[in-house]
């Protein structure tokens, strides 16, 4: 058996203070398993922070009108709309998260799968904000789609990063 990580008891037997026989080996699978399902995850709060960050960021950016004075006091205006604020918000949060798949995966994984996000954009845009989406669009809809479902079944890591280090 092979000790992957060290957890705080395996410290503490190492140390002399707890017998060994309290321990559970650390498997490879188990950490494989945990390490793709907190991919997933991260995954899913990047998808999902990215449609409704951009889909309030449009909304509250309707609400303010046309802005195509080189003005900053205009660009300022948009930030007293909520929506707009909102959509800002959203997309802090999205970049983090995406910074933390990142480090997770690489990135001709990330990018694919995460464009599923570009399908629900455009899938809330037409519903939500009543955008008209035309057939081409659509078609490239789908294509995307298939592309990011090619994409999910595919290693999250080819490369050797660094190992994920527990607290």
């Amino acid at each position: 058996m092979s000790w992957e990580l060290l957890s705080s008891s395996e410290v503490e037997v190492l140390r002399g203070e707890m017998p060994p026989t309290l321990l559970k080996p650390i498997r490879r699978e188990n950490f494989r398993q945990g390490h793709a399902r907190k991919t997933q995850i991260l995954v899913l709060v990047v998808i999902v922070t990215n449609v409704l960050g951009n889909v309030s960021l449009s909304h509250g950016m309707h609400q303010v009108g046309r802005i195509v004075s080189a003005s900053p006091l205009d660009y300022l205006r948009a930030f007293a709309n909520p929506w707009t604020i909102l959509g800002i918000c959203v997309l802090v949060i999205w970049m983090l998260s995406d910074l933390a798949l990142l480090s997770r995966a690489d990135l001709s994984f990330v990018l694919p799968v995460t464009a599923s996000a570009y399908v629900l954009v455009a899938i809330g845009g037409h519903f939500i904000l009543h955008d008209h989406i035309s057939w081409e669009r659509w078609t490239g809809i789908a294509l995307i789609t298939l592309g990011a479902i090619l994409a999910e079944e595919t290693p999250d890591r080819t490369t050797n990063g660094r190992r994920e280090r527990l607290p």
